[in-house]
């Protein structure tokens, strides 16, 4: 690129379901970073059977990646949870854009303030916090003992391949786990 020249703006694309094509750009922020097209694939056949009529919470959303994919595959509902007031503010966008404002909330909130507030129940619920924050086992915890989750539920946890932080196994039981590139994902049941 040239010097002086304009970055382009990140974008994403929703890769299945009645959305299918539609790309959604989103805010260049550090720690930004929408789960690939090949783990969202992987992630979205995994879920198969889980996601029709689901009631699902994209916590740490970011672009909103896995939180609209998720309600393009046929999701009844879901809840977006971001502490950065322009990521939330670009899903709010997206799901207006989208018309998806009836089967869908946006909160800019810290993830554990907003599980400790909530009286919610999730059938999918999406973690996949910035790498370097390490907040995945603190979530997973909090999730499992407050009692968020709905019967055979599903949580699915994002974390770094080359620092990856465990899964409670007192909690949760792993279902599957694979990595691409950097990215170690993880399919979660808990106990």
């Amino acid at each position: 690129m040239r010097r002086g020249a304009k970055q382009p703006t990140p974008q994403l694309r929703v890769i299945g379901g009645q959305w299918r094509g539609r790309k959604l750009q989103f805010p260049d922020r550090q720690g930004l970073r929408p789960t690939g097209d090949r783990i969202r694939e992987t992630l979205f056949n995994w879920l198969g059977p889980h996601l029709r009529n689901a009631k699902c919470l994209d916590l740490f959303a970011g672009s909103g990646a896995l939180g609209i994919e998720a309600l393009s595959r046929g999701a009844a509902h879901c809840d977006f949870v971001d502490a950065d007031r322009e990521a939330a503010n670009t899903v709010s966008h997206h799901l207006n854009t989208l018309n998806a404002t009836n089967s869908s909330s946006v909160s800019c909130d810290m993830a554990e303030r907003y599980l400790r507030q909530t009286e919610d129940k999730w059938d999918i619920v999406f973690i996949d916090p910035p790498f370097d924050a390490r907040l995945g086992m603190s979530t997973l915890t909090l999730l499992a003992s407050s009692d968020r989750l709905a019967e055979a539920s599903r949580v699915y946890f994002e974390t770094s391949r080359s620092q990856p932080e465990p899964v409670p196994e007192r909690l949760y039981d792993v279902l599957r786990e694979k990595t691409t590139g950097d990215v170690c994902y993880r399919l979660l049941s808990p106990r």
